[in-house]
C-alpha cells in the first residue's frame, strides 16, 4: 500500500515524489491513465518537457522554471519507475549510473588529474572520454550512439562533430560557405527540373551544411533558430498591434502594408 504519510507530506522531497509515481502505477488502486502508459507513450511527454524548460530560461521566468523542471524531473521518475516494474532498474540506479559517469568524466576534479586546464582542453578530454566509454560499449561506428530521435538540427551537429574528430571537415568557413552556394544551386535546379522528393532532399542538405557553418562559426543552430522564431514573433505581432490601431487585421491588410509595418518594428527594435 502507498505511504500516505510521505505522499501528503509537503516537505518530503525526493522521497515523496518516487512513493506518489509508484501510487500513480498501483495495478489496483492507482491512475488508469498512468497504469497503461509504457516507455513509448511517455517519450513524447519527455521530450516536450525538455523544450518547455528550454522555453523558461530562454525568456528567464524563473518561477516558471521550477515548475518546468519538476515537470521534466517526473518524467524521469515515471520511466524508471516502469523499469522497476520489469525488473530492469530503478531510480536510485538511474542517480548511481549518472554519478559514476559524472566521476568518471571528470578526472581532473574528482580523480588525480590537474584541473588547471583551459575549458577547450577539458572538452577535448571529456570527448576522449566519451569515446572510450563508446569503445567499451562495442560501438565501433565514428557515428554509433547518436541518438536517432534528437532534433533534427541538434542531431546534425552532433553528426558532424564525430566526423571531424576523425578528420572529416572543412579546415574554415570559407568551404562551408562555397558548399552552401553549390547547395543553393542544386536546390534552385530541382525546383526548377526535378521531383518534389528531390527538392526535399536536396533542402535537407543545404539545411545540414547551414548547421555546419554554424558549428564552425561556433554558433547553436538550435539556439540561433529559436532566437530567430523569437524575433519573427515579436515583429509579427508589432505588425499585429499596428493594424489594430487602424481597426484591420493581417487579413485586411495586403504585403506592402505588411512589409512597412514590419521594417517599422525593425528599426523600433534596434532603436531600443
Amino acid at each position: 500500500m502507498p505511504d500516505e504519510t510521505l505522499i501528503h507530506d509537503p516537505k518530503g522531497g525526493m522521497p515523496r515524489l518516487l512513493e506518489i509515481m509508484r501510487a500513480l502505477r498501483d495495478p489496483e488502486t492507482g491512475c488508469p491513465w498512468d497504469i497503461e502508459q509504457d516507455f513509448a507513450s511517455i517519450a513524447p511527454y519527455t521530450i516536450e518537457e525538455a523544450y518547455e524548460v528550454a522555453d523558461a530560461i530562454e525568456r528567464e521566468e524563473w518561477d516558471e522554471l521550477r515548475g518546468e523542471l519538476g515537470d521534466l524531473l517526473f518524467q524521469s521518475v515515471f520511466h524508471a519507475q516502469m523499469a522497476s516494474e520489469r525488473g530492469l532498474f530503478d531510480f536510485n540506479d538511474v542517480a548511481d549510473t549518472m554519478s559514476d559517469k559524472m566521476v568518471a568524466r571528470h578526472p581532473h576534479v574528482f580523480g588525480d588529474q590537474s584541473n588547471a586546464k583551459s575549458a577547450e582542453q577539458q572538452t577535448k578530454d571529456w570527448e576522449t572520454i566519451k569515446a572510450a566509454e563508446r569503445a567499451g560499449k562495442a560501438q565501433k561506428g565514428t557515428l554509433d550512439g547518436v541518438a536517432v530521435g534528437l532534433p533534427a538540427l541538434l542531431r546534425a551537429k552532433k553528426l558532424q562533430k564525430r566526423a571531424a574528430r576523425v578528420g572529416f571537415d572543412w579546415p574554415s568557413t570559407d568551404e562551408v560557405l562555397d558548399k552552401i552556394v553549390e547547395e543553393a544551386g542544386e536546390l534552385v535546379e530541382a525546383r526548377d527540373e526535378l521531383s518534389q522528393a528531390e527538392v526535399e532532399e536536396e533542402f535537407g542538405d543545404l539545411l545540414f551544411v547551414m548547421v555546419n557553418l554554424g558549428r564552425h562559426l561556433g554558433i547553436e543552430s538550435e539556439t540561433a533558430l529559436r532566437a530567430a522564431n523569437a524575433k519573427f514573433t515579436r515583429r509579427f505581432e508589432s505588425i499585429e498591434r499596428a493594424l489594430a490601431t487602424q481597426g484591420k487585421t493581417p487579413e485586411q491588410s495586403n504585403l506592402e502594408e505588411m512589409d512597412a509595418l514590419w521594417d517599422a518594428a525593425k528599426r523600433a527594435e534596434k532603436n531600443t
